[in-house]
């Protein structure tokens, strides 16, 4: 076969700028945001400008929350600017739409507060982006909004989706899973290599991810082994802004690669450039998105999107002490008089101590070389890099041993944790492999499917 290469980018979550994203509740929403806001258009236009000056390839794929919160004028502007892009460049766009691009109640913002703004049905969706994988597919399936594109001779594309009307992250059913078979093994009888794409992550990105509900598949290993065990080897995913590469095997042995993507416009803001070498080879590499127009302030955009980030982090531990009340809504807790009281205590003392001190309360020591960090700096670049992948805190290291130590103190009382779809973890495995990379490079790796 043929080598094949093409770029992808995910969660782009464009807001049109001109409808108003600044002022007092603007900022006070923007606390606890990871991801950029007012910035999105401008970042958008800086990647899909690098994309079109590429000369390597002709397609781009995008995985999904093509728009800020559904915004009816944001999924126009999206298609507008993708018809811009086909029309200049010449390349082909196939792409996956999402939760965050239908059904939701957004605002824009200004110095008066916050105003409604027009949202987009389900039902609307077709007509916004069917030339960007729809209406030239080999086989379409309307209600999920999933397809198959043939990409070159050789390698063909399995879209599928499941954020349908009235529905977000819905389990797949018998009929659609029949369908995904069929396109699986419909390439395999027309000696087609075929890759997938869909928005959630089939394999949690982080093994701490695996805790929570909405950062995978909701049937994921049902749908690995519908896809690994009919010759689909490869999916690329978004979804949980996170940079990963992960691999299973089935019981009949067959390998499932999962290459989730950073958003494009919040921290970690990397692109994917893909190589197909041949049937059982893949490269992956990945791209910072590229410097935007913007005031940052004298940072850089990976600095500044990382400020972002960061700013989230310290807007919980700062909530803690300061506002409990905040703080205990944005992590679903129910306020009681109690809980109000207590909260601000046990925040006041956190923000203070140090690492070593932390691990003094658990009876264990810190690395000379960590001790003395604050416990919510470290903290914070510790959950950064959960995101970034290729997390540093591995054994050897001097805050990943202070980690497992603490870890294997925790043990005794947190033996197994409970997943999300019901799989039993060991607690001191699932965040040993959290904190730290103990496989895949996360950001530039060949892949042997087979």
């Amino acid at each position: 076969m043929k080598p094949l290469k093409f770029y992808l980018i995910t969660d782009i979550h464009y807001y049109k700028n001109s409808l108003g994203a600044y002022g007092e509740a603007y900022e006070r929403k923007m606390d606890f945001e990871q991801k950029c806001f007012a910035e999105t258009q401008a970042i958008n236009e800086a990647a899909f400008d690098l994309l079109q000056k590429s000369q390597d390839s002709d397609i781009v794929l995008i995985a999904g929350d093509l728009t800020y919160w559904g915004e009816k004028e944001c999924n126009r502007a999206v298609s507008e600017m993708l018809h811009d892009f086909c029309e200049k460049s010449g390349k082909r766009v196939y792409l996956v739409t999402a939760g965050h691009d239908f059904d939701r109640s957004s605002h824009s913002y200004d110095d008066e507060g916050e105003h409604p703004i027009e949202g987009t049905k389900f039902s609307e969706l077709y007509d916004f982006y069917k030339d960007f994988g729809y209406k030239d597919a080999i086989e379409f399936n309307q209600k999920h909004l999933s397809y198959v594109a043939q990409l070159s001779e050789d390698v063909r594309l399995l879209v599928i989706c499941n954020d349908i009307d009235g529905k977000r992250n819905a389990p797949y059913d018998d009929e659609f899973f029949a369908w995904i078979e069929k396109q699986a093994k419909q390439a395999e009888a027309d000696g087609q290599m075929m890759i997938a794409m869909e928005h959630y992550p089939v394999l949690p990105g982080q093994p701490v991810f695996a805790l929570i509900g909405d950062a995978r598949e909701e049937q994921s290993q049902r749908l690995i082994n519908t896809l690994a065990d009919n010759g689909v080897h490869l999916i690329f995913t978004g979804h949980m802004h996170n940079q990963s590469i992960n691999v299973t095997e089935t019981e009949k042995g067959n390998k499932f690669y999962d290459v989730c993507t950073g958003s494009a416009i919040g921290c970690p803001a990397f692109m994917r450039r893909v190589t197909i070498e041949d049937e059982k080879t893949v490269k992956i590499e990945s791209i910072p998105v590229p410097e935007f127009e913007w005031d940052k302030k004298g940072l850089t955009g990976e600095e500044y999107l990382k400020k972002q980030f960061d700013r989230m982090l310290r807007s919980y531990a700062t909530a803690m002490k300061d506002d409990p009340k905040r703080f205990m809504s944005k992590l679903g807790i129910k306020p009681t008089p109690a809980l109000e009281k207590i909260i601000p205590v046990l925040g006041r003392r956190l923000n203070k101590m140090t690492l070593g001190g932390v691990a003094r309360l658990l009876f264990t020591h810190a690395d000379p070389q960590v001790k003395d960090i604050l416990f919510v700096d470290f903290a914070v670049d510790m959950v950064r890099s959960v995101f970034e992948g290729n997390q540093p805190y591995t054994e050897g290291t001097p805050g990943g041993d202070t980690l497992l130590r603490i870890f294997r103190r925790l043990r005794p009382f947190i033996k197994t944790v409970k997943g999300a779809q019901s799989e039993t973890l060991d607690f001191y495995e699932t965040m040993k492999h959290t904190v730290g990379n103990y496989g895949i490079d996360d950001y530039n790796a060949v892949l042997k499917l087979f």
